[in-house]
């Protein structure tokens, strides 16, 4: 199970939390007066959008909060990476050349890697490099919820077995015939390029109190998450990770799916979920060993329309997190936010659950190279800054689909 650190409280982190709650209170004495209108056949349009304001400020209260829990947990550079000297001969030939662009000390240190296929540059130090990952780590949320393997190579390849060996019983002295070998297949996840390139001036490089490894970690962070969370839910598998949606998908339990094929549970309403029993459907179409560690993925979209859900007993299905740096909670299932995951619409993969740790695997190639550039934008300093990643589905039967559509 993917730990969660737990975050210094502080005023702000606990005026935000209280704001949440508040918010959330008055967003279901609301909701009580819509529905009890509806009952009686005069809605009113005036709480559709008192609700929507209130909706708002829910969502607002809890990325704040989110952000402060994330900025008090993010490691400092020299504090976590203490097992690498700061001040390294590499490190201090590496800031020489973030800095000036003088290549000999590099030169002598043998830092170049594969420059005809990254385009040039040099292999950033591991301080670096950690940072940056460590960045990425709280900024990039399926990071946080899925298996993460780094690797040396282009390829990463895996080996399952689709089909058991066979057995059987017998008697102590019966003979005991051959079974049937288990079938097993190659899952290849290649790393491809991801890059981002932060540009600085010539003055802010010669100021001595800039941290240039904090300053790229920085610019690289927003950049890199983003473009990665995009590919992890939607990614083609062409010069990217092959992403959560873009494998094969068919009704949970139809015969005849091929393996590798996410299964999904129908709403019963067109680009909406008209109860919640087919969200519970999902959740025990899972086995044991994936409920155990399940979770919900979702955008701010999506939430907004299952906060307002109750289950059979009047209890509100969603639950605000108890505290700064959880996450809220669906049927007792922790909620993690991802906005690259579709809208509700016609036929939409709008809510994903599963244990994601073992469902889908993310792959990082070691090394992280940056490229100095300082003609390109002139009077600006440009870093082309490249690491390598992959994605792919590796246990479809970890992961179960929530299709917004009839059937």
């Amino acid at each position: 199970m993917t730990e969660t650190k737990q975050a210094a409280s502080t005023p702000e982190i606990r005026a935000q939390m209280h704001e949440m709650m508040a918010a959330f209170e008055a967003f279901k004495a609301l909701n009580e007066d819509r529905l009890k209108a509806i009952e009686v056949k005069r809605a009113d349009p005036l709480h559709d959008d008192a609700l929507a304001r209130i909706e708002a400020a829910i969502q607002t209260a809890q990325t704040h909060a989110e952000r402060a829990a994330s900025e008090a947990r993010r490691p400092m550079i020299g504090g976590e990476f203490k097992a690498y000297t700061p001040f390294s001969e590499r490190k201090t030939a590496f800031d020489l050349y973030m800095k000036t662009g003088q290549e000999a000390a590099l030169e002598a240190k043998g830092v170049a890697e594969d420059t005809a296929a990254t385009g040039g540059g040099w292999l950033v130090p591991p301080e670096t490099e950690q940072s940056i990952t460590q960045r990425l780590q709280h900024s990039s949320p399926m990071r946080a919820i899925c298996s993460v393997q780094t690797i040396s190579a282009p390829v990463y390849r895996k080996v399952f077995s689709i089909s058991g060996a066979a057995t059987g019983w017998a008697a102590e002295t019966a003979p005991r015939t051959e079974t049937a070998p288990p079938t097993l297949i190659n899952l290849d996840i290649p790393c491809s390029d991801l890059y981002a390139v932060p540009a600085a001036t010539q003055a802010l490089l010669n100021d001595a109190i800039v941290d240039i490894d904090e300053w790229l970690a920085h610019e690289c962070e927003d950049a890199f998450a983003f473009q990665e969370t995009q590919a992890f839910i939607n990614g083609t598998g062409v010069n990217q990770p092959h992403g959560l949606l873009s494998g094969p998908i068919a009704a949970n339990g139809a015969a005849g799916t091929p393996w590798g094929t996410l299964g999904y549970i129908a709403s019963g309403v067109d680009s909406a979920v008209g109860s919640t029993d087919p969200i519970q459907d999902m959740i025990y179409s899972l086995r044991a060993q994936f409920r155990a560690n399940g979770r919900f993925i979702l955008n701010k979209k999506t939430t907004a329309m299952l906060r307002k859900l109750k289950d059979s007993i009047g209890d509100y299905i969603w639950t605000p997190p108890a505290e700064a740096g959880q996450p809220a909670s669906l049927f007792g299932y922790p909620v993690t936010e991802v906005e690259t995951m579709p809208d509700p619409a016609s036929g939409s993969y709008s809510l994903a659950f599963g244990d994601f740790e073992k469902g889908y695997l993310i792959v990082d190639r070691a090394g992280i190279n940056v490229l100095r550039d300082p003609f390109t934008a002139k009077p600006y300093v440009l870093f082309y800054t490249t690491k390598r990643v992959g994605g792919a589905v590796q246990v479809s039967d970890a992961v179960k689909l929530l299709k917004f559509g009839v059937s």
